[in-house]
């Protein structure tokens, strides 16, 4: 079997598209005779910096002559790789293995596969790997697309769950201009294929999520755990004619990016999973933002009425974000109260976790309040220092802080980020296989 692995084509302001790439070289293969078995979409490390908007590397199962292949794919990526923006560096990797084989992609490959999803790697890992393996390799600009095309070549074997996304592409003249979709159609194609396919609209924003913004040739992506339904759900979409379509094997919606950690041991430009108690009383910041500091499980937390401070010295915690573009979302966020204990999911830039998704393992329903004075109803003051409580007008007292139920707007279990504001390789809930109740956006 040849794999053909492919990355970094597009660019954030001219366009393109590396499954467009992938999908022309792919039926060009079929057109000199090859049998095209699957196309992998691999999303990879979503906290790279340098990535554009879903750092996808593409990979080509076909029973054809490596040679042929690496040529047609070079050829390919020469004309399409958008490499006049200079931050477009175009790789490829061509591995022929044997597909008889109880394993025909080598451990370090598939080892290097998975590092690429979780972490940042230097381009040496991967052409290390190329001399040594043989691989055809090419490469433009300073070449790092290499990192990713190979990724894509291990991705088979290094991962176990997959989802489908099936895009449709757009006539080459329309490329860059408006789109023409009937979203009253999209919305309708997205009730008909829920759940088993998923973010294809956000209701609570009314935006057809599936439908992209850029000048690329993509003109809808549907997601989803059946290859049937992904398909179905796309040919009931009214728009403009459909240049060509292709369905792809994926990573997307599986969480494999996330990573279990601890508050104290987080590196930046990874994502993980990791448990906590709310430390500070959320706030909102300037743009809509919403910040709050996630502390270990076990630092004891003060939840006394209008503080957010410990009462011992910060052992280790992290800042969570809630950033604008999550919407609704944020008003989950708000919810929180200082010692709810979470799960906390999401990646680490600059400090700060950018909250993806996060359960709620145990709500505080209670609050420690000053106590009211049971003859005036009025609110006691304090004594003194480790005096406790008196009220001035009828001299009533109480030794401390009294604690009263508190009504919460959330209860246990996950909430996630809207459609709209998701990563494609985060798993939305209606998915299942979460160990909590779930709370689905639609």
């Amino acid at each position: 079997m040849t794999i053909v692995g492919l990355d970094d084509t597009d660019s954030r302001e001219r366009g393109m598209c590396t499954t467009y790439v992938a999908a022309q070289v792919a039926e060009r293969l079929r057109r000199d005779g090859a049998d095209v078995t699957r196309l992998l979409l691999v999303r990879l490390n979503p906290a790279v910096e340098y990535k554009t908007r879903g750092n996808a590397a593409l990979a080509i199962h076909a029973d054809c002559d490596p040679d042929r292949a690496f040529e047609i794919a070079r050829e390919h990526l020469e004309a399409l790789a958008e490499t006049a923006d200079e931050r477009t560096n175009p790789g490829l990797v061509v591995a022929d293995v044997d597909a008889d084989a109880a394993d025909p992609i080598p451990d370090d490959i598939a080892t290097f596969a998975r590092r690429a999803i979780r972490e940042e790697l230097p381009l040496e890992a991967a052409t290390d790997l190329l001399e040594h393996h043989e691989y055809r390799a090419w490469g433009a600009g300073n070449g790092r697309g290499r990192i990713g095309a190979l990724a894509a070549v291990g991705a088979w074997r290094a991962l176990e769950e997959w989802t489908h996304e099936y895009i449709s592409y757009r006539e080459p003249d329309r490329w860059g201009t408006p789109r023409e979709v009937d979203d009253e159609s999209v919305f309708a194609a997205a009730d008909w294929g829920y759940p088993a396919v998923w973010d294809t609209v956000d209701r609570g924003e009314n935006e057809t999520v599936c439908v992209p913004h850029t000048p690329g040739p993509i003109l809808h992506g549907i997601r989803g755990d059946d290859p049937d339904a992904v398909r179905a759900v796309a040919e009931r979409i009214d728009s403009e004619p459909v240049d060509s379509s292709q369905l792809f094997v994926t990573n997307q919606g599986t969480d494999v990016h996330l990573q279990d950690g601890t508050i104290d041991a987080v590196r930046n430009g990874r994502a993980y999973r990791l448990e906590g108690r709310v430390a500070t009383v959320p706030e909102t910041r300037r743009g809509g933002h919403v910040f709050f500091e996630l502390a270990a499980p076990s630092e004891r937390i003060e939840t006394a009425e209008g503080e957010g401070e410990d009462d011992q010295p910060v052992a280790h915690r992290l800042e969570c974000a809630a950033f604008e573009p999550t919407k609704r979302f944020r008003d989950r966020v708000r919810s929180l109260r200082v010692g709810d204990r979470l799960t906390v999911c999401g990646e680490v830039s600059r400090g700060t976790l950018k909250l993806e998704k996060f359960a709620v393992r145990d709500l505080v329903t209670t609050e420690r309040v000053t106590p009211t004075c049971p003859d005036c109803d009025r609110r006691m003051e304090s004594a003194g220092r480790n005096q406790g409580y008196r009220c001035r007008e009828c001299g009533t007292s109480a030794p401390g802080k009294e604690e009263v139920p508190l009504e919460r707007d959330l209860e246990e279990g996950w909430y996630e980020v809207p459609p709209c504001a998701r990563r494609h390789i985060a798993k939305p809930l209606v998915r299942g296989g979460f160990d909590a109740p779930t709370h689905p956006e639609r």
